[in-house]
């Protein structure tokens, strides 16, 4: 199932960023529960930018938009997201250069 970006953001963090990804994990539960493929992943707060991302695995950036308006969140916009292979990264050597 392909990931998703959903953009928010948050001025003040600390609680508002944890009551933002518990309500964006709380719709997509309540999605889950009546068909639509879609699970809360993580957030991704980047404090410097006020920026906070929300994770989602999702059918489609429109299952996420659906999340985000039921949560009551604002958002900038939603991106499919591609995770490099975690194989890759446990192959780095000390110089930095990734083993084949």
């Amino acid at each position: 199932m392909p990931s998703f970006l959903a953009e928010t953001y948050l001025a003040r963090p600390g609680k508002a960023r944890l009551r933002s990804a518990q309500r964006a994990r709380a719709a997509a539960k309540k999605l889950a529960e009546h068909g639509t493929r879609i699970r809360f992943v993580r957030s991704i707060y980047v404090p410097n930018d006020e920026i906070c991302f929300l994770v989602f695995d999702a059918i489609s950036a429109d299952a996420v938009e659906d999340a985000c308006n039921r949560a009551g969140l604002r958002f900038e916009r939603v991106v499919e997201a591609v995770e490099s292979p975690t194989s890759a990264s446990r192959k780095i050597r000390r110089t930095g250069a990734t083993t084949r």
